[in-house]
């Protein structure tokens, strides 16, 4: 067994949420676990427990090198066959074992209690619901819906990093039981469990960025059967290697694909009429010509991109983000009289541009303007303007040379982002930017996936624009967030140009507002 070739930005993102981090130690504690996942035949045969075992082992193989697959019952064999491949396509040195004797922890799905002495979560679904129990198994529903069995995955996956890191997470008790319906984020409660028998026309709709919440929505709304309509995906990069960390599509396979190819392959077994398209959001736009977009799913990194999505004026916006304590979704018209998405995201202060952030990042800001010219011209690294990163950051220049010549936005990627400048410094060089654990990005991304879908079959919308999540705690009981509209009159859905320029687009086909009955 040997951990995943990103394992450093799998631990850059464990870094940025456990105290005293030491690489070396978090490795060591690694190494120590053998998480199994045991199934039955119950789990086995039906879609949404299919749906469960794909997404935990997905999420279990980014960062543990050991895993136990444990079939509870014959006719389960080949389901575990399948989930071994899946593991070996993410990390082909993961190790795989076919007994839970030395299991340290245990997600088990199904109706099966399996005989392990070792921490286990039972976890299931039924239909939107997701369902969680420290007790006795759960099982799986009879539903095709894949949105509470992807994220029983998630919560899951999120109490086996908080099992064996319990020590260094600050209030991380473990979750005791969970039952909540992704249909209106209470617990689930008789008539409020949400339509099943789902037939959705998503019309024309858009989800821009497919980095990792864009994946665990693309993974949702490929194993929804029943969903039609033209889907454009919009996002201009390539798989790279230190996505793996959390990108829940991706294997060692998708390494420099484009992520426009990558989403063909996710949903060729759909009826989508998928359109990919390897162009920014304002490329995009302004290729487009028609600036009509009903529905956008919003998962990208930052708040000038949201803006930028804002400002083209879609009808209806779902978006979906992670962030350092949280993970939430929020949904927004326009002309609505509550918050729209640039409300969430408008700036006060000044902010730093990106070449100011990047020279701290290489722990030279005195650089900042050197690195602008690097980043605006393209140009090669010079030789000693990696010596002085080095220094800097007190590495080896003879790990950080072969980037000499390399564009600096290549540099910065594969040094600071890619893991490598951490592994040097034993973890003691963190990247700024908040880097989320695999099951936090894959929950935003199902989030999404399900208020694309519950808007488009015209599902009553939630009482609040936004909804979060900590998986880091156990799972509270008020996961509604009011979000106010900006008051201050500087958002754009307070200004009469815009306001008109939207009703143009859309006449009066103003978002109603909340309906209350999905409370």
């Amino acid at each position: 067994m040997a951990f995943a070739n990103f394992i450093d930005r799998a631990a850059t993102a464990a870094s940025q949420v456990l105290a005293d981090f030491h690489l070396g130690e978090f490795k060591a504690a690694l190494e120590k676990q053998v998480v199994a996942v045991a199934f039955d035949d119950q789990a086995a045969s039906c879609a949404e427990g299919q749906a469960t075992l794909d997404l935990a082992v997905r999420l279990l193989a980014r960062l543990y090198p050991v895993l136990a697959i444990l079939p509870l019952a014959s006719a389960a064999s080949s389901q575990a066959q399948a989930l071994e491949r899946l593991a070996k396509s993410i990390n082909p040195k993961v190790g795989i074992r076919r007994s839970g004797k030395f299991a340290t922890v245990c997600l088990v799905a199904g109706a099966t209690s399996p005989s392990l002495r070792c921490p286990t979560f039972f976890i299931g679904s039924d239909g939107w619901a997701a369902k969680l129990s420290r007790t006795s198994p759960v099982g799986s529903g009879s539903s095709l819906l894949p949105f509470g069995a992807g994220v029983a995955s998630c919560f899951g996956a999120a109490n086996v990093f908080r099992t064996i890191f319990a020590a260094q997470l600050t209030g991380a008790e473990l979750d005791e039981a969970i039952d909540l319906s992704l249909y209106s984020y209470n617990k689930a409660e008789a008539g409020d469990a949400g339509p099943i028998d789902l037939a959705a026309d998503l019309g024309e709709t858009h989800l821009v960025g497919l980095g990792a919440i864009g994946h665990g929505a693309l993974w949702a709304l490929a194993k929804q059967s029943g969903l039609s309509g033209r889907l454009h995906i919009i996002d201009h990069e390539a798989v790279e290697l230190s996505n793996l960390q959390r990108y829940v599509l991706a294997g060692q396979a998708e390494i420099g694909m484009s992520k426009a190819e990558l989403t063909s392959t996710a949903l060729r077994s759909t009826v989508f009429e998928v359109e990919a398209h390897p162009l920014t959001w304002a490329e995009y736009v302004t290729r487009r010509g028609d600036w009509v977009f009903d529905r956008v799913g919003v998962a990208l990194d930052t708040a000038a991109d949201r803006l930028a999505v804002q400002g083209a004026l879609p009808r209806w916006i779902a978006n979906a983000w992670t962030q350092e304590h949280d993970l939430g979704i929020s949904r927004h018209g326009f002309d609505d009289g509550q918050a729209c998405l640039s409300c969430m995201y408008m700036p006060t202060g000044k902010s730093k541009d990106e070449h100011q952030l990047i020279a701290e990042e290489f722990g030279i800001p005195d650089e900042h303007e050197l690195v602008k010219t690097l980043l605006q011209t393209n140009a090669g690294v010079p030789n000693d303007f990696v010596v002085r990163v080095a220094t800097a950051m007190a590495v080896p220049f003879e790990s950080l040379a072969p980037f000499v010549g390399q564009p600096l936005r290549s540099f910065y990627q594969q040094a600071i982002c890619g893991g490598l400048v951490f592994q040097l410094s034993d973890g003691s060089r963190q990247v700024r930017t908040v880097v989320p654990m695999a099951f936090q990005s894959a929950l935003a991304g199902i989030m999404l996936a399900a208020e694309l879908v519950k808007h488009s079959a015209g599902f009553p919308t939630s009482p609040t624009t936004s909804t979060r999540v900590n998986l880091l705690r156990p799972l509270g009981g008020h996961l509604h967030d009011p979000k106010a509209k900006d008051l201050s009159g500087r958002c754009i859905c307070s200004d009469e140009d815009f306001i008109s320029a939207y009703r143009r687009k859309y006449g009066n086909r103003v978002e109603p507002l909340s309906n209350t009955s999905a409370a």
